[in-house]
């Protein structure tokens, strides 16, 4: 299944559920920008995984639809604080909600969101309610941690490799996993698989963060629908500066510890300085050997799953598509 072809068919029925499910009104102010949010677009990569995976284990699509809709809920309540924490004045190309409204606005809207999230999990069994709000919960502080994590490496300047793939673990590649385990709680796989459909979106999201943070610096701009260099202008200690400020020579170390203190006004010249330490330090090489680790470590638990070998190989299909940018 090809990946357009694999979005598509999961796509439709959940938007039409979020559809019939967002139907808030007053008071408009706490509602209005909740509605903006969601209906900015963006892949619906979460959502579709637990339609996915309900289905790949036996289940029905339509009894994972609230599920999915917990998952995009909450997702979308984390942008909408993140955009308030980074001042960012855009989402998707269109301008944030603290931006089109104002931040108390945006406080509260995302408060909104979040307990809008839980809510829709009230429509399962009580003990797969419980157990589906379990994993949510935990989830959902571990996205707090990383989000705190990344804050707090900004003005750290010891910050190891270990300490950088936790935070971007418990930023970024939990929720996926997180996502795709309720799929297999809702079809009731044993909690051997749902384990290990886990860990098997666990492995896929760090991967993929991994080669975001790659595609950032060395990514085609057409092709990439991000600024490339943005994490280099910005200063941000990514898998390439550390692994960079460990294996560079002592004047290539100074000099990126320099550049990473200024913001020039053009910042042409900075960036190509510094894409050329982490090329020589060996920084690049290293980056893309732990992107293929950890996206074989993804692939090796599907050996794990009990699912005929057609389930694996969409699953397989799936991790391909999302790794397969272009570099």
């Amino acid at each position: 299944m090809a990946k357009t072809e694999f979005i598509d068919r999961y796509k439709g029925p959940f938007l039409a559920h979020l559809e019939k499910r967002s139907q808030f009104t007053e008071p408009k102010n706490l509602y209005d920008p909740v509605h903006y949010i969601l209906g900015l677009g963006g892949k619906r990569l979460r959502p579709i995984l637990t339609l996915m995976t309900t289905e790949l284990f036996g289940g029905k699509v339509e009894e994972a639809l609230d599920a999915a809709l917990a998952i995009e809920m909450f997702h979308n309540f984390s942008l909408v604080h993140d955009d308030i924490m980074d001042d960012a004045p855009l989402r998707r190309g269109k301008v944030t909600v603290h931006e089109r409204w104002d931040i108390n606005t945006g406080i509260l809207s995302g408060d909104a969101m979040l307990i809008l999230s839980y809510q829709f999990f009230e429509s399962y069994p009580k003990e797969m309610f419980m157990e589906l709000t379990k994993l949510f919960s935990k989830t959902a502080i571990e996205v707090c941690e990383g989000q705190q994590y990344d804050v707090d490496f900004e003005t750290r300047d010891d910050v190891t490799i270990p300490e950088y793939l936790k935070m971007i673990e418990y930023k970024t590649s939990v929720l996926v996993a997180a996502a795709m385990k309720m799929g297999a709680i809702i079809a009731k796989a044993p909690e051997k698989e749902a384990t290990a459909i886990y860990e098997f979106g666990r492995n896929l999201g760090i991967a993929f963060q991994l080669q975001d943070d790659y595609l950032d610096a060395f990514g085609d701009p057409e092709t990439f629908g991000k600024q490339v260099g943005g994490d280099i202008m910005e200063n941000k200690k990514t898998f390439l500066y550390l692994r960079s400020l460990e294996r560079a020579t002592q004047q290539d170390r100074e000099s990126l510890l320099h550049l990473y203190s200024i913001k020039p006004e053009d910042p042409t010249t900075k960036v190509q300085a510094v894409k050329s330490i982490f090329m020589e330090s060996g920084a690049v090489e290293d980056a893309k050997s732990e992107i293929e680790s950890y996206t074989q470590k993804a692939y090796k638990t599907l050996d794990e799953l009990n699912l005929p070998e057609a389930s694996k190989q969409i699953l397989r299909q799936f991790g391909e598509s999302l790794m397969q940018r272009t570099v």
